[in-house]
């Protein structure tokens, strides 16, 4: 079994090209379901100032649906087929999944930097943008799987509705605008950002694709990289604003601006925009000199294009809207006409007042035998009270004597579980790499929605023997009999084991070096460790052997696979 890995593609190139600083084009099919990408957008329409580079028109391969790459990704769907280069949904059959894959001819123009490109963007490994999986050449084909994103929507689609709320513009400036700050403290440009290439997620969550690998298939590049991509993002935050595209022709289904009148600040364009983001967007869309001198310095990096987004005051979600209740009718049963004739339209019925209550004869008769009840009642409770007193001061001797005998009986119970609290932990890695160490502490801070996870692994559920397991050593402070380990799991399945070492340090040497204590399997989220053993110790590990197969967590960004998470671990002495 092999761990899997998004980012384990070898970076070197054997064109000894340096890592890719601003290529980024238009990506097709980059994993929206029932919503292609459509490569009709023009560099004159994106305004980023990109130039094609000359590529030589290769003829694309003659795939077709069912065939197989790497005797795993079979082609689905050819998506689009242009400039020598196809781009296709595709199954991966060993992990069950949907993918997006490129192809291209190894022999053409573009190969090698494509390659470059989506190698670098691989190692990038941030959730904000669709993962690069593979990386391949083989059989005189070049191609790249990245991931395919079913609850995913463009934002074109988003913006055929309307424009976006002023919340919604916001979190899509910030969260685009800080991923591509990462991207070019690495190195990469996306230079082809576009309503096609920014997607949201069924969770709210703002993806970005295409990073470098786009601009390597189209050959676009950029000597202004960081320029060129904070223009991009203003122009999708002025698209979400206004429902237009900031330059004179047509593009993504948006309409252009009208001709000969430069750039219109957002709130020019349509009433009601939210200023602060208005101010925003023409900041970043400098568009040689058409800024309007009230606004403030231009944004002329992603990074400055965050610090700006910081300084403003943060835009609230809308309040949820209430719909009150219509007001509330009378049945004619309710009022006590059930049975009776309607009276006539027009016609007002006089209501007659009931009578007072127990008013009447048998009404009379009926309060005095309540009240005789009442009193009887009384008494014969005061008797029975009374008689209770008198029994309970006649066996006051006797309860005296006993009671030793039952203090002495109550001392032979066994005393509660005694919570241990956990004061450090460390992540204890026996071969390969480590998982996730900077998220141990999540495991003990008391808060369950937290969490330490494994990496997927492609097979299971057994994890070893390419690795013979992997977990958590705890400091527990002091040394301690351990009657009890509860560990929360975040994913169910067949199944988990896990078992209990007691070691001599947070560091310990090998497994060997350790005594194992307990172990436990289960299928549930809920693993209890009773340990066989009785050993004091200060320092005990957490050993997962076996993880269950779970499908992709957007939450945690986990791809699918065989898979663990630990929530909250709790040791009771």
């Amino acid at each position: 079994m092999a761990e899997r890995s998004t980012a384990a593609v070898d970076v070197a190139d054997n064109s000894g090209d340096q890592p890719l600083t601003a290529k980024a084009e238009q990506s097709t099919a980059d994993g929206v379901a029932k919503n292609p990408e459509r490569d009709t957008d023009s560099d004159e329409a994106q305004g980023s100032g990109g130039i094609e580079g000359p590529g030589q028109k290769t003829a694309p391969p003659e795939l077709h649906s069912g065939h197989k790459l790497a005797r795993r990704y079979r082609l689905e769907e050819c998506v689009t087929r242009l400039d020598g280069f196809s781009s296709w949904r595709a199954v991966d059959e060993k992990l069950r999944r949907a993918v997006g894959v490129h192809i291209l001819p190894a022999d053409h123009a573009r190969a090698r930097s494509v390659l470059a490109a989506a190698r670098s963007s691989a190692l990038l490994g941030d959730p904000r943008f669709v993962q690069v999986l593979d990386a391949v050449e083989e059989n005189d084909l070049v191609y790249v799987v990245h991931e395919w994103l079913p609850d995913a929507t463009e934002l074109t689609a988003l913006l055929a509705a309307g424009p976006l709320e002023p919340h919604d513009a916001y979190q899509m400036v910030s969260q685009v605008a800080s991923a591509m700050a990462a991207a070019h403290r690495e190195g990469l440009a996306h230079l082809r950002l576009n309503p096609n290439a920014v997607l949201r997620t069924s969770s709210g969550q703002w993806r970005i694709r295409g990073l470098a690998v786009n601009a390597a298939l189209r050959g676009i590049h950029s000597e202004t990289p960081q320029r060129a991509d904070t223009e991009a993002i203003g122009a999708l935050l002025y698209a979400t604003l206004t429902q237009r595209w900031p330059y004179e022709n047509d593009a993504y289904g948006l309409s252009g601006l009208p001709k000969d009148v430069g750039l219109i600040a957002p709130d020019q364009v349509r009433a009601g925009v939210h200023r602060g983001l208005s101010e925003l967007t023409m900041r970043a869309l400098v568009n040689d000199g058409a800024t309007a001198s009230r606004h403030e310095a231009a944004c002329t990096t992603p990074e400055e294009l965050v610090k700006a987004i910081g300084e403003m005051p943060r835009i609230r979600p809308p309040e949820p809207s209430f719909t009150a209740p219509p007001e509330y009718q009378r049945t004619t049963y309710q009022q006590g006409t059930y049975g009776r004739p309607s009276p006539r339209p027009g016609v007002t019925q006089p209501i007659a007042p009931p009578p007072p209550p127990l008013q009447s004869r048998t009404g009379k008769a009926l309060k005095w035998a309540v009240s005789a009840l009442l009193i009887a009642a009384l008494g014969l409770g005061s008797w029975q009270l009374a008689d209770a007193l008198m029994d309970q001061g006649g066996k006051s001797d006797d309860t005296r004597k006993t009671q030793p005998t039952d203090d002495g009986d109550k001392g032979k119970g066994k005393s509660a579980p005694t919570p241990i609290k956990i004061r450090n932990g460390q992540e204890y890695v026996a071969k390969g790499d480590a998982q996730r160490p900077a998220d141990v502490p999540n495991t003990y801070d008391g808060n369950a929605s937290t969490y330490w996870r494994t990496r997927s692994f492609r097979e299971g559920p057994t994890i070893a023997p390419y690795k013979p397991g992997v977990g958590i050593v705890y400091d527990l402070g002091s040394a301690q009999q351990i009657s009890t380990a509860s560990i929360g799991l975040r994913y169910p399945g067949d199944h988990t084991t896990i078992e209990l070492y007691a070691a001599d340090s947070l560091t310990p040497a090998s497994l060997d070096s350790m005594t194992r204590i307990g172990k436990v399997t289960t299928t549930g989220t809920i693993a209890t460790v009773k340990p066989t053993k009785s050993v004091k110790t200060q320092y005990v590990l957490v050993w997962l052997t076996a993880v269950p197969q779970s499908g992709y967590d957007s939450t945690l960004y986990s791809d699918a696979g065989y898979k663990q998470a630990i929530s909250e671990v709790k040791f009771t002495g």
